[in-house]
């Protein structure tokens, strides 16, 4: 039998002070009160009833997204990392990683997050210009994420990624570099750098801002590339850059197709059956029924078999991320496929110049990362 994917653990802490205009995300306002101690035993429980889907394996990489999961005091997190190995024992080398907000009001002490176990931090940035940030509904200014990043150093948390935001409204290429230049200059180990974007049922979908023109979106991105190469990052996926040896390697475990369990309101998972059946987790997405559930006992969501004839589909749209892309046989172990599904596809892809195959390696082109949508559209059923 052909060995079960690697395992990693998403937590979804659903709350923030502020919903962002262009955020899409399953995120709301925090009441005058967290109900921290209730939902850290909702996660557990959770988590008590996934466990199982495990099957031996133990978590290499544990992610606390959201929302905003710094608003939870360290000594919760704490309670949510010592439950959660004891249900689902961790790696030795486990990476934890916890999202956070620059400002003040977003975060405990980061020493208490790292003697809780978190060894990363990813601080939502997004740009280090006060009118920018005013733009798109962010409540932390510039000169707090610049603290926010040495307190967590100072904290004992060197791994730090920084989340940038271009194409936002009205910038301009200067600016891009400009916040580029901020980022560097705080030295961080990984940078994620994606683009803006007008997603359905947000407030900046109802009310568009004016955005970058195309010829300018393309400028920054060759713009982020030059720079950040030149500063000793790797672009390693599509919005992705790192350091040597300081990848995420919660979300490589993603775009390789590997497996992950899912806690929190509106989480989602993706599991393997020993018999080779994958399925896609989703948890229930509003707070208060999730937190109702945990009192009622029962499960916290819905588990589907994911049909075979997407999966060609589901796997190239998450390893065609990555710039050295992927060996054919992954391709095989994670979907349980034969190769021979997705030739025709990846012939025609290679005809028109998006990908490459060296004997069974295929990796995307500039131009084939340029069209990536339409690179994986080739692989629907």
């Amino acid at each position: 039998m052909t060995p079960l994917p690697p395992l990693a653990l998403y937590v979804h802490i659903p709350w923030c002070v502020r919903k962002c205009p262009y955020c899409d995300f399953n995120s709301h306002r925090a009441p005058g009160m967290l109900p921290v101690d209730a939902y850290v035993d909702a996660l557990l429980a959770d988590l008590a009833r996934d466990a199982a889907m495990a099957e031996g394996r133990r978590i290499l990489a544990v992610f606390f997204g959201g929302g905003t999961p710094s608003l939870f005091p360290p000594a919760a997190i704490a309670r949510i990392l010592d439950g959660a190995d004891r249900l689902v024992p961790f790696a030795s080398d486990v990476e934890i990683t916890l999202e956070a907000n620059p400002g003040t009001i977003e975060h405990g002490r980061f020493d208490g997050y790292r003697a809780a176990g978190v060894n990363r931090v990813s601080f939502g940035v997004q740009s280090f210009d006060d009118d920018a940030l005013r733009r798109i509904g962010r409540i932390h200014g510039g000169e707090e994420a610049r603290r926010a990043v040495a307190e967590a150093r100072a904290g004992g948390i060197e791994n730090v990624n920084l989340d940038l935001m271009y194409a936002l409204p009205g910038q301009t290429v200067d600016a891009a570099a400009a916040d580029l230049e901020a980022a560097l200059a705080l030295a961080p180990t990984h940078l994620s750098h994606y683009q803006l974007t007008l997603e359905p049922n947000t407030e900046f979908a109802k009310r568009p801002p004016v955005l970058p023109d195309d010829e300018v979106v393309a400028s920054i991105e060759d713009l982020a590339t030059r720079m950040l190469d030149g500063a000793g990052f790797a672009r390693y996926e599509t919005s992705a850059y790192a350091r040597p040896g300081r990848r995420c390697e919660h979300n490589l475990n993603y775009w390789r197709f590997g497996d992950y369990l899912g806690i929190g309101a509106g989480a989602h998972g993706k599991l393997t059956r020993p018999d080779g059946a994958i399925l896609r987790t989703t948890k229930l997405k509003v707070p208060a029924n999730y937190l109702a559930r945990a009192g009622a006992g029962g499960a916290f969501g819905s588990a589907e078999p994911v049909d075979p004839d997407q999966l060609p589909f589901e796997f190239m749209l998450n390893a065609l991320r990555l710039s050295d892309g992927f060996d054919l046989a992954l391709f095989d172990a994670r979907t349980g496929l034969d190769r021979s599904t997705i030739t025709r596809p990846l012939a025609i892809a290679i005809d028109r110049g998006w990908l490459v195959r060296e004997r069974d390696h295929v990796s995307p082109t500039a131009l084939g990362r340029r069209f990536l949508n339409d690179v994986i559209e080739l692989f629907m059923p």
